[in-house]
């Protein structure tokens, strides 16, 4: 069963997201609050998305995403945002966010962007599975498409599936410039409904945990007018 806990203060828009997901096979858990969520995910943590409304009193959602991101790098989440909210989606994305819907969304929207992040979330499961090993060795960093993890000079590094995704397609593509368009498609899918900058805020983010000096990037490095490239050199 494809298990979701929906966090969102608002009733109504809580009944909206219930009824259509569980119309499609998900098994849903409410909670009203930051806190509560975190309370229901301590006593059962075998959630595969959480969907994490940002405006709440309390715990809001930024918080939220990151103690539930610090509790599991597997977890599939996805903030809900008004249009006013743009650093909003920004910070959820650098604090471990896969996504972000922005109100008011319709079913079709809904439904699209928690299948796609499922559908990472359970590739991910079903490798780990897996014992044998294939790795692609790029200088100091080990990529792991199997159990699919990355390492550093033998040192791990966490990874959410969305960056995992990002970093296997540039793994396979070293030092060949990829536009924006092309890592959003493959990534994202698409049908994917938001837009371009999630690409970017990832790249921040995983030249945090990656990179000596994220500010001045040797591996992760843009291409001006077109994208990223993982150099070699």
């Amino acid at each position: 069963m494809k298990k979701i806990l929906i966090v969102e203060d608002e009733v109504a828009i809580r009944e909206f997201e219930v009824i259509n997901l569980r119309r499609v096979g998900y098994e849903t858990v409410e909670a009203g609050s930051g806190e509560e969520a975190l309370q229901i995910y301590e006593e059962q943590n075998d959630f595969d998305i959480a969907l994490l409304d940002i405006s709440m009193p309390g715990m809001d959602g930024l918080t939220l995403c990151k103690e539930l991101r610090r509790r599991s790098p597997a977890l599939g989440i996805i903030m809900l945002t008004a249009r006013t909210q743009e650093m909003d989606k920004i910070s959820g994305l650098m604090l471990g966010a896969d996504d972000y819907i922005t109100k008011p969304f319709s079913p079709t929207e809904l439904l699209a962007r928690v299948d796609a992040l499922h559908r990472r979330v359970e590739l991910a499961k079903n490798s780990e599975k897996k014992t044998p090993s294939d790795e692609i060795v790029l200088g100091e960093f080990a990529l792991n498409t199997r159990r699919r993890t990355l390492s550093k000079n033998s040192q791990n590094i966490e990874l959410t599936q969305v960056e995992f995704q990002i970093i296997e397609y540039l793994f396979t593509n070293p030092d060949v410039a990829l536009d924006r368009t092309d890592i959003l498609n493959r990534v994202w899918g698409d049908a994917y409904f938001g837009e371009e900058k999630i690409v970017d805020v990832n790249i921040r983010r995983l030249r945090i945990k990656i990179e000596d000096d994220p500010s001045h990037p040797k591996r992760l490095v843009t291409v001006w007018g077109m994208g990223y490239k993982w150099s070699t050199l």
